[in-house]
């Protein structure tokens, strides 16, 4: 299943950018092992999939394996899943891997071709690497937050979504595959340091080209993409539900304005006449206030005015466009999107729901080579 078949992955249990970049391999059909941290039982979960189970969505497709890296015959046992793997994903701090005794010269030492993918906030190196963060913080770093904040309002933190995962495991998940493919042709592997704050940077190039070309100002919410523009940006509607506009091009501005019963006005001519824009937004508003959102998308949805309903997350699967792509699939009665991109010949999926923390240690061990004598030996040394 899927075009990452036959790929083995060796991921270190984490939170955030690194599970869900593995969880793009395992859709893709990589053979994803997680090596979970064997805990007690009474021990408070650290790891959010211990605590959520089924709905530990980044997990779905893996196996997951309970090893006691403190112990020697721990290291050793995640050493061997080393020597088997194209990949190994490890999203610590600096530092922690080779606290641990796996740091990127043991492991290429058993395996010449591992590609070592390392994911942080701050990177490797540099003066923040070693400083707690998460993704307001990445964002912030790179212009994203200071880009999304409206005139005279507070900036606006979209929830993980540009330096977590955009900026993060999506980031990851494209730089492992790079490096497999590089390692087949050379015979040699390397480490990846992926940062967040890196890919967050790299998912800004759109507005730094805006700011280069001169058409971004450092003023919020007055430009094209920032909620400046009338034909861009979210509008109430007379039930308090929102729709979005995005009519950009000439074309999809000249029907808009049709649509709105704003054709002919002379407020409108001259649709990239900053100086128009405010009075122009306070008059769409205005127009958009007098009906519902329902009847908003009776009369936009589908035309090229550029236009969507603004969904919540109970919505957005059940909208017709949505069902009909079947972009969000229930495993074991969780509700969440489907994996993408979508191939022709050997398309992706979910080949099982999330494991609880530790649920394959034998079985994935056992297809990974070890024998029955190594998992009792395993068992006797209380790693497993």
């Amino acid at each position: 299943m899927g075009p990452l078949q036959g790929i083995r992955i060796v991921e270190f249990a984490g939170i955030g950018p690194a599970p869900f970049g593995g969880m793009l391999l395992a859709d893709m059909g990589a053979d994803v092992i997680v090596i979970d941290r064997k805990r007690p039982q009474d021990e408070t979960p650290a790891v959010p999939h211990f605590a959520w189970g089924r709905a530990a969505i980044a997990m779905r497709g893996k196996r997951s394996i309970g090893l006691d890296l403190r112990k020697p015959a721990g290291r050793e046992a995640a050493l061997r899943l080393v020597a088997q793997a194209d990949a190994l994903l490890e999203g610590y701090r600096p530092g922690v891997m080779e606290r641990l005794g796996l740091a990127p010269d043991a492991c290429l030492a058993r395996n010449a071709k591992l590609v070592y993918a390392r994911m942080t906030g701050w990177g490797q190196t540099g003066p923040l690497a070693a400083a707690a963060g998460h993704d307001v913080n990445y964002a912030s770093l790179t212009g994203a937050i200071h880009c999304g904040a409206r005139e005279g309002g507070t900036p606006w933190a979209p929830p993980t979504l540009v330096a977590d995962f955009g900026g993060g495991g999506m980031f990851l998940a494209f730089g492992v595959a790079c490096g497999i493919l590089e390692a087949r042709r050379s015979g040699r592997g390397q480490v990846i340091d992926a940062a967040m704050i890196d890919g967050a940077a790299l998912l800004m190039h759109g507005l730094y080209t805006f700011k280069a070309a001169g058409r971004w100002s450092n003023a919020p919410g007055t430009n094209l993409l920032d909620s400046g523009a009338p034909f861009y940006d979210a509008y109430r509607c007379a039930d308090g539900r929102w729709i979005t506009l995005g009519a950009i091009e000439p074309p999809f501005y000249a029907l808009l304005l049709e649509k709105l019963g704003l054709a002919g006005d002379p407020l409108f001519a001259d649709q990239f006449d900053e100086a128009r824009w405010p009075a122009r937004k306070r008059r769409v508003a205005e127009v958009i206030r007098g009906r519902t959102r329902d009847e908003w998308c009776a009369l936009l949805e589908g035309t090229d005015v550029c236009f969507a309903p603004v969904l919540d997350l109970d919505e957005a699967p059940r909208h017709p466009h949505n069902r009909a792509r079947e972009g969000f699939v229930e495993i074991a009665g969780v509700t969440q999107p489907a994996p993408g991109p979508r191939f022709s010949r050997t398309p992706g999926g979910v080949r099982h729901a999330p494991p609880l923390p530790g649920a394959d240690t034998e079985s994935a061990l056992a297809d990974w080579g070890f024998s029955e004598e190594d998992l009792a030996a395993l068992r006797g040394a209380g790693v497993i």
